[in-house]
Parts: C-alpha cells; sequence; structure tokens
C-alpha cells in the first residue's frame, strides 16, 4: 500500500503528473539513505526490535498525516507539501523494516542449506501475496473512501505488522562489528566478485522495473483515462502473476537447476518490459505487465537464493545494505524521469530501458555461472 498507494494519493491530491513523478522520487531517494543506518542497526540491535520500531513509527506518521489532510482541501500548498513530506518519510521507514525482514529471511534460507530457494519462495510469496492486495484496496479505498480512510487503513496495517512482527530475536553482532556498519558491506562486496555480479545483474533489472512503477499511474490515468483503481488493479495482477510463477519455480529448479530457471525468467522479463514499450490500451499494460512481473519474481528467487548462500552471516545485514543501496538507486531516477518527460514521450525511454535490462541480465548470469566455485 506504501510503495503503489502513495502515488496514486499524490496525484488524486495534486492532479499533477509532475509531482506524481517528483513523489516517486522523494519516496525512493531517502530510502537510499536509510540503508546506511539500517544495516548497522539491525547488526547491533537484531531484527525484532527494528522491525517493530519502523512499524510502529510508520503507524504514527500516517495517521498524522490523515489527520492533516481531513482539514487541508486538495490542491492546496498545505495539502502538497502533506503528501510530499509522507512520500518521502514512508520510504525511510519501510527500509528499515524491509532490511529486518530479509535479515531473518537469510538467517532462514542458511539454515535451510541445500532448501534454501523452497525458503525464499516462500517468503517471496508472502510478499507477492501483499502486493497483490495493496494496490487494488489502495486504489479502491481512495477512490470510494478518500485518502483519509486510505491512510487509515495502511496505519492500521502497520500496527498489525508490529504486534505479528518476529518473535526471535537474530543475534546482535558486537558493537565494534556494528559501528563498521556501511563499510564493512561495501568490504564484502569488493571481496566477492560473483556478488558484485549479482548485484550488477539486479540493477539493470530494477532499472526497467523502476520505469515502469514511475510511469505506469500517470500514462493510466492520464493518458488512457482510467481511475486509481484501475493503476492499482494493474499492479495486483501483476502479483498474481508473480505469485504463480514463484511458486511453479520452487518446483522448476528443483528439477532444472538455479541457472536454466534463472535464464529462462530473465529473458521473459526483458522480453515483456521491451512490448510495454509498445502497448496502446489499458488491457496491454495490464497483461504485459502481468508477464514482466512473473519473470520477475522467478528470477527474484534465483538470485535472492544466490545472494543467501554468498553474504557472511556476521555482516549480512551491513552487506545487505549496501545491495539494497545500489538496487534501489534506478527508483529515484526513475521518479524524475517521468516528472521530466511528456507522458506521451514515456514509452520511448521504456524502450531502452528494456534494453540496457537485457544487455545487463544477459553478462551477469554468465559472468556468475562462469566464475570460479571459490568467488561464491
Amino acid at each position: 500500500m506504501t510503495t503503489y498507494g502513495i502515488p496514486l494519493l499524490v496525484l488524486a491530491t495534486t492532479q499533477s503528473a509532475v509531482l506524481t513523478g517528483l513523489a516517486f522520487a522523494l519516496e525512493w531517494i531517502p530510502r537510499i539513505g536509510a540503508f546506511t543506518v539500517a544495516g548497522t542497526l539491525v547488526d547491533r540491535y537484531g531484527t525484532a526490535r527494528t522491525f517493530r520500531a519502523a512499524c510502529l513509527a510508520r503507524a504514527l506518521l500516517v495517521l498524522a498525516a490523515a489527520v492533516m489532510l481531513t482539514v487541508l482541501e486538495a490542491r492546496t500548498p498545505g495539502a502538497t507539501v502533506t503528501v510530499m513530506l509522507l512520500a518521502a518519510s514512508t520510504g525511510v521507514l519501510t527500509e528499515f523494516s524491509f532490511v529486518a525482514a530479509e535479515t531473518a529471511g537469510a538467517e532462514a534460507s542458511r539454515k535451510a542449506g541445500a532448501r534454501a530457494h523452497r525458503v525464499q519462495a516462500v517468503l517471496l510469496g508472502i510478499d507477492q501475496t501483499a502486493t497483490l492486495a495493496g494496490p487494488a484496496v489502495s486504489g479502491l479505498i481512495l477512490d470510494h473512501g478518500g485518502p483519509t480512510v486510505m491512510l487509515t487503513t495502511l496505519a492500521s496495517f502497520s500496527l498489525l505488522a508490529a504486534a505479528l512482527g518476529p518473535r526471535v530475536q537474530t543475534s546482535p553482532a558486537d558493537v565494534a562489528s556494528a559501528q563498521r556498519g556501511l563499510r564493512a558491506g561495501w568490504e564484502t562486496l569488493g571481496s566477492l566478485p560473483a556478488l558484485a555480479w549479482l548485484v550488477g545483474g539486479l540493477v539493470a533489472s530494477n532499472a526497467a522495473l523502476a520505469l515502469l512503477q514511475a510511469a505506469v499511474p500517470v500514462v493510466v490515468v492520464t493518458e488512457l483515462n482510467h481511475s486509481s483503481a484501475d493503476a492499482g488493479l494493474i499492479w495486483s495482477a501483476a502479483a498474481m502473476a508473480s505469485l504463480l510463477a514463484i511458486t511453479a519455480s520452487r518446483n522448476a529448479i528443483d528439477r532444472w537447476g538455479l541457472w536454466p530457471v534463472g535464464a529462462v525468467a530473465a529473458a521473459v522479463t526483458a522480453t515483456a518490459t521491451f512490448a510495454v514499450a509498445q502497448a496502446d490500451t489499458y488491457r496491454g499494460y495490464l497483461v504485459l505487465i502481468a508477464v514482466v512481473m512473473a519473470g520477475e519474481g522467478s528470477l527474484t528467487v534465483v538470485f535472492r537464493t544466490l545472494r543467501s548462500r554468498l553474504i557472511p552471516p556476521e555482516v549480512f545485514g551491513s552487506t545487505l545494505a549496501v545491495t539494497v543501496l545500489l538496487l534501489l538507486l534506478p527508483f529515484p531516477a526513475a521518479g524524475l524521469l517521468v516528472a521530466a518527460v511528456p507522458p506521451a514521450q514515456l514509452g520511448h525511454a521504456i524502450t531502452v530501458a528494456a534494453v540496457l535490462q537485457a544487455l545487463g541480465l544477459a553478462v551477469a548470469l554468465a559472468r556468475l555461472r562462469t566464475l570460479p566455485p571459490s568467488s561464491a
């Protein structure tokens, strides 16, 4: 609801495609800065404490914004400032809870040994189930209940997450190790060529995905004349396709292994992204983005399984923070691009992103396949 609902809220409040693109950038830029702190806090204080604190803070922040929007009229400077600040601050808090959850998931993967890909598939299935509901719920509530109801619902889910969060605290690192923070992550990334290539491939893929996420609300609402609920429905349909692909990839990896599944998923993802650039109907966007996310879901199972094997447990939080920091760089760039490019020209930008995605994934998978085992 945060990732997809807040940009829709900005568009509904400001009626501006430029501000929606800027809000998408504001939602992601602070997240990048948050990772310099989040990994260190998780390594130092553990997953449970960090996760609960982030969820509680987000609930309070969203409720405060809901109160503000009840007394401010839409398209006024006060309302615009409120939703733009909300986009930035919720992005930060979301990443603290994300790093905590990913660290706990990596611990579960290591304990699973050779069945780590099954653990990652289950974790991704949980993510995608939430993503299946979140965008559609955001769009429907925004259309029929308004911003205050949507934000109150989001706050309720944040409080529920805090209540149901991790019960078992992962072992915090010693203070000296935690204080190394981001530097430890960079050192780990530099010492593992396989991890560096893995991150490079994901950055290329995320660049295309970020542009789709930033562009779709603007294209669907302003160019195709559909509602916010229709824009949210696209990502819910995409989440369903991704969930099915994740379930299928779990069995496919058991049968054929990581590399064949990764290669097929990369080809499907890049081809579908290129096709999105040529789409000119709502149905075309819905179907093709669902295919993109299906390929992305399978690819993520492969890459997250490899990541859990590559990063040493004692510096996982810090190294994860560095890798995800790099993976998030395309998102604010995509928001700024959407703000700068006329909606009718966004298809050309998506075409370029699809070409770069295909090249990046091909090179990364080839290098990962040929690196000696010692590098991993």
